[in-house]
């Protein structure tokens, strides 16, 4: 194990395994790097050995739907596993590159799935909404906060050409709640439901082994995705995620973290404290956008100006602009704006 230090936080390893092969990370507990192809073009997927004579093995996550990631795992259930049997395989969220591949796994392994009800349930509207053209509501969302009408149309005319890709949810689940105590992978872990990023990711932490496998919601580099979008219009995601920080902090400084992307490390106050900044730094460079009123797209622009000049990025950035400005205004330290046609803006108070 290469361990690498920046600041306090202490990487477990200098690099990560090659995608698709399996690395031993702790015992009973291995790590996969399955390539994405999105802009973040990976998630870290693990495997854990269940106790018990049959030597089977719990699965957390899966990647996105593709070909490629299928051959993958095939490569992984038959080569490196050996036809080992799957006992389960678990979901922190409803995310295409965390639940992709569910369906599949599921249909093939003949396992049952386990999640949260919302994060079950999200991925089966969002995939029944993706087959169909964009909804008036949803061109009026992006039009009340500034995007003009030929983006939108050319947002639209991307969902036509390239139809929503998502391997169908099984019918049934095994729900996880916030609290629960489940065994799996050798080890008892309990289950940390929070918002934020999503209604209701789970986490899971080994008090006995001071393991946290973290999902989305605590990343070792990067700041998971807090965002508005359409279907929540008027959603505040952004009080939710920093909470859930809070109480994650609980946890002891020293718990070993399991991101799903980026690298394993040691500093779990460290990180926190450093995503709370990260934010707070958001808020205070948004409120200084908004001495005159703005639009959404407007603050995106002066907030992610690197985001907003890149291709297909403008949906995140105008997401994650909305979810502090959201924040702002619930702290009452701004103000929303709706004028008679419908256009938001945002002015500080």
């Amino acid at each position: 194990m290469h361990a690498k230090v920046e600041g306090q936080i202490k990487y477990l390893f200098d690099t990560p395994p090659e995608p698709g092969s399996v690395r031993p990370l702790l015992p009973g507990l291995d790590w996969v790097r399955v390539p994405l192809p999105f802009v973040l073009d990976h998630v870290n997927c693990w495997l854990l050995d269940d106790a018990g004579p049959d030597a089977s093995v719990t699965v957390i996550d899966t990647g996105a739907d593709k070909p490629e990631t299928r051959a993958l795992w095939e490569t992984i259930f038959n080569d490196t596993l050996k036809g080992r049997p799957i006992s389960r395989l678990i979901c922190t969220h409803g995310h295409p590159d965390h639940v992709g591949l569910a369906g599949w796994m599921v249909e093939k392994l003949s396992v049952e799935l386990h999640m949260t009800l919302t994060e079950w349930l999200a991925p089966q509207v969002w995939r029944e909404k993706g087959l169909k053209p964009m909804t008036a509501a949803t061109k009026q969302f992006f039009a009340s906060h500034g995007l003009p009408e030929m983006a939108i149309a050319k947002m639209d005319q991307a969902r036509e050409q390239a139809p929503f890709q998502s391997y169908p949810l099984p019918s049934s689940f095994v729900r996880m709640r916030d609290g629960d105590t489940r065994s799996f992978g050798g080890r008892s872990w309990k289950v940390l439901v929070n918002g934020g990023h999503a209604d209701e990711h789970a986490s899971f932490y080994c008090k006995t082994d001071g393991i946290l496998i973290a999902g989305d919601q605590i990343l070792s580099r990067i700041s998971p995705v807090v965002g508005v979008f359409p279907s929540q219009p008027q959603a505040e995601p952004l009080s939710d995620y920093l909470k859930s920080l809070h109480r994650l902090r609980k946890l002891p400084a020293e718990t070993i973290v399991l991101p799903s992307h980026g690298l394993p490390f040691r500093g779990l106050h460290t990180r926190i404290d450093q995503l709370i900044q990260h934010h707070v730094g958001r808020l205070g460079a948004l409120s200084d956008l908004m001495i005159k009123p703005a639009s959404g797209i407007e603050l995106a622009y002066g907030l992610f100006p690197k985001a907003m000049a890149a291709k297909g990025q403008t949906v995140m950035a105008l997401a994650e602009t909305l979810a502090h400005a959201h924040h702002l205004v619930h702290a009452k330290s701004a103000t929303r704006y709706v004028a008679a046609n419908g256009r938001i803006t945002f002015g500080r108070r």
